[in-house]
Order: C-alpha cells, then structure tokens, then sequence
C-alpha cells in the first residue's frame, strides 16, 4: 500500500508555520485527497508552481502539518484583485481526518495574529465565505471582518457536488480588514448615497466622502479588463478609469462574455473618481444593480454591480449577522427595481 493511501492517524500532533519547500508535495496530496483532481485553481497539483508563487507571494500559504512533516492542512492568501497589495484569505482546506480538531482555527490564528502583522505589504485583507451556510462567515466576522457587499448566484451548484450543500447557484460575501490605513476621498452615486455610508461607517478605516455629481471628461477613454470563467459562466469586468466611451466598452465586453455563455456579470466601477455616479446611470439602463463596496479594490475603493440571466435564489442566501440581512434587502429591492 503506498503511505499516501495509509489511514492518517488524527492522533498524531501538529504544528502551524509557514511554507517550507518541502511542504509542496505534501500540499498537492492534501488537495488530491480532499477534492481530487477537480480544484480550479490548477497551481496546486504542480508543487513547483506552489514553491514559486510562494517565492514571489502571488500566494502565500500556511501550513499545519504533524511532527513527522506530513501537511495535513492550509490555508492562504493570494491575489485575486486589481490592486496587488490587497489579498484574498482563502483555499483552506483540511485532511479528512482531522477535521473537527482546531486546525482552521489555529491556521487562522497564526495567519492574522503572527505571520500578517509583520508584513508590511499586506496592506487589506478579504475574504469571500459563501452563502449557502454560515460557518465561513461567523470565521471572517469573528476576525474583526466587515461585510461590505454580496455576489449573487456566484457559483454553481456543481461547484459543491462532493458536499451536496447546494441545489442551485451559491452567493458569496465580501467581507474586508483593513491591515495598513489609506484615507482617501470617494465619491458616492447619489441613488446608492445611503447604503454606501452605512457599509462605510462600519469600516476602521477613514474616507472623505462626497457625492458624484460630475460627467465623464470630454476627452478620456475607459480602460477596463475582463476576465471570463468558463466554469462558473461569469464575467467580472474591472473599471479602472472610466471615459465618455463607457456604454459602448460595456456592451462590446458584454458581448465577449455572452458568446462565452456567461450568465452572471460584475462590473467594478471606481469610487475615486467623480463621475462614477454617471456610469452607474448607464449601468442601470443595462438591468445592473448593487452588489456592494470594495475598500482598496483599485489601491483607491471601488463599487460592484451585477447583472444575472439566470433567476436568483434569495430564498436559499443563508447569512450570519444582521447587517448581511440588511444589505441583502436592499440588494433585492435593487434587483426588482432592474428587472
């Protein structure tokens, strides 16, 4: 019998540190065992790409592993937004028989209150717990993060076939942590003025508020990127400066995204600048509504709009803390005032 295939013994105690090189192998094993070779995220079934992008911290992993070396559990930050020094807290996962012990806790732990504090290039955090439960939620809450806006019907349910912890399409929470301060002005769209000061009041770190009352500049064209994920059918459109040509970048990356059966789009317009107010105007004449804030999304904050064609389950958003429900209300009010 080959010793991967040996039954773990959960008696066996463990450690929580940092990446080592040689954790790599031991890191592919643990995610071709918890989800066999199904793991969208490629990089970690090459354990030279994990040494790698550890080398260069596009991902950073943390590790629990037992006194003889063997990994048997991680978690991680990498980057998954436009500005590089915000990173996403997630792909954590735990060997089947050692669940129920304190391992996310104590790899949760280590990674916010011993590896973070000491970077000084992690400067915000998020997470995205989904919505179909609430102990990923209750995780981010407890670790002083704020919930700042809600993507609906996200993921599909075959995202979650090895579970079966869905029927239909997942929702999924942003939730953000401030690590290092960056006061800068944002402007609001006047229809979302409320809504954002309430998500804004609760963060710890201070803006300058006003309201979004300018036209796009004469001569300034929008420059966007958009990324297609084929599995999940949605497209997430990124804004970083947007011009008087706007609407027509919007439709013709739209239409990319629909020949490749997207049905659920975002689009992250940015709170910095003054006429934001004018592309969420256009943006509602193309059925989009409210997904929520995004502190430090472009280094400056940034605002989420969707748009589905598919139905959304409001019914099966299942949400921890009373300001989710409260968002997710206004969401859905937002989402008829679109249909």
């Amino acid at each position: 019998m080959n010793k991967d295939d040996e039954k773990d013994k959960p008696q066996e105690p463990f450690q929580v540190g940092e990446f080592r090189q040689e954790d790599a192998e031991g890191l592919v094993s643990l995610f071709r065992k918890v989800y066999g070779d199904g793991y969208p995220i490629r990089l970690f079934y090459d354990p030279e790409a994990i040494i790698a992008a550890n080398r260069d911290e596009s991902y950073i992993s943390i590790i629990a592993r037992t006194d003889s070396g063997k990994v048997i559990g991680a978690t991680h930050l990498f980057y998954s937004a436009p500005f590089k020094f915000l990173y996403e807290w997630g792909a954590g996962l735990v060997l089947k028989d050692y669940r129920n012990l304190g391992v996310n806790n104590r790899l949760a732990e280590f990674l916010h209150n011993e590896f973070i504090p000491g970077k000084t290039f992690i400067e915000e955090l998020y997470g995205e717990p989904v919505c179909n439960h609430t102990h990923l939620q209750k995780s981010v809450i407890d670790l002083q993060y704020v919930e700042t806006a809600l993507e609906v019907a996200l993921m599909p349910a075959q995202a979650y076939s090895r579970e079966k912890s869905a029927s239909g399409r997942v929702a999924t929470m942003l939730a953000f942590r401030c690590c290092r301060p960056k006061p800068h002005r944002i402007f609001l769209p006047p229809v979302y003025d409320q809504i954002l000061r309430n998500i804004y009041g609760r963060l710890d770190d201070a803006r300058d508020i006003t309201r979004s009352d300018s036209g796009f500049p004469a001569d300034r064209a929008t420059r966007a990127e958009s990324s297609i994920f084929d599995f999940s059918q949605v497209a997430r459109i990124a804004i970083h400066e947007a011009g008087n040509d706007f609407a027509d970048c919007i439709s013709n990356l739209e239409n990319q995204a629909l020949a490749r059966n997207a049905v659920v789009f975002q689009v992250w317009l940015n709170l910095t600048e003054p006429w934001v107010g004018q592309a969420v105007d256009i943006l509602h004449d193309r059925a989009y509504f409210f997904g929520g804030a995004l502190p430090r999304w472009f280094d400056g904050d940034g605002l989420m709009m969707q748009k589905l064609l598919c139905p959304p389950d409001f019914d099966q958003i299942v949400l921890h803390s009373e300001e989710a429900r409260q968002l997710l209300k206004f969401i859905q009010s937002d989402w008829k005032r679109s249909a």
